[in-house]
């Protein structure tokens, strides 16, 4: 069942929003957060800490599906489009992208 949830067509996206719609009520702060277009940190990569030299990083579809749910909003991702967001209490742009690669260089940038 795992195996599935993660490896089918959406790619685990669903269950993703899924569980950020859970935390937008069991966390009012973090929902708020979120809606302020503050990327916080979640469990998926994606979240900005704190403002980055460079002002930029990437981003899995499966932290922006979980900021749409916790947000309220419905569940908007297309898996062969890369969507930028700027965070508004860090200022640092995030690339959400399918693309794990670019995942792989920034970690060996960092």
């Amino acid at each position: 069942m795992l195996q599935e949830r993660w490896h089918a067509e959406d790619r685990g996206l669903i269950a993703c929003w899924e569980r950020g719609r859970e935390l937008a009520l069991q966390k009012a702060e973090l929902a708020e957060q979120a809606k302020r277009g503050e990327l916080l940190l979640l469990p998926w990569r994606g979240g900005v800490e704190r403002a980055l030299k460079s002002g930029r990083k990437y981003g899995s579809l499966r932290y922006l599906a979980m900021w749409q749910g916790l947000r309220g909003e419905d569940l908007d991702i297309h898996l062969e489009i890369e969507r930028e967001i700027v965070c508004t209490r860090h200022a640092t742009t995030v690339f959400f992208t399918a693309d794990q690669a670019k995942y792989a260089t920034a970690a060996e940038d960092a």
